[in-house]
């Protein structure tokens, strides 16, 4: 059975930074893209980044890019995100989810091909 569990979470003011971990279980980290949504409440889930099953090839939505760093432990089966420069806009609980492939299709921002998902973990930016 997989398992994915966020963790990271908090409260933090505008122009801080933190950093989200996503562990893994039940099945073969590597072999799995891996993303990283959010979600607030009433509105739709956004894709945040997605990261190939080795690590070097990343994407990220247009509103994160230049601040947020997604990478990945294959050895420890985590999973990453580094926000820096937050903003209010990024309020949101975000989701980790694992992919049934091992590359981010043209479609990972809808969610598409990703199975395995977390419980999520909110994330507050106060101005």
């Amino acid at each position: 059975q997989v398992q994915v569990v966020e963790s990271g979470g908090d409260l933090v003011q505008a122009g801080g930074s933190l950093r989200l971990s996503c562990t893994a279980s039940g099945l073969t980290f590597e072999n799995h893209v891996m993303g990283w949504f959010r979600q607030i409440p009433g509105k739709e889930r956004e894709g945040v980044s997605c990261i190939n099953w080795t690590g070097i090839i990343t994407d990220y939505a247009d509103s994160v890019k230049g601040r947020f760093t997604i990478s990945r432990d294959n050895a420890k089966n985590t999973l990453y995100l580094q926000m820096n420069s937050l903003k209010p806009e990024d309020t949101a609980m975000y989701y980790c989810a694992i992919g049934q492939y091992t590359h981010c299709s043209n479609s990972w921002r809808h969610g598409r091909g990703f199975d395995d998902w977390g419980q999520g973990t909110q994330v507050t930016v106060s101005s």
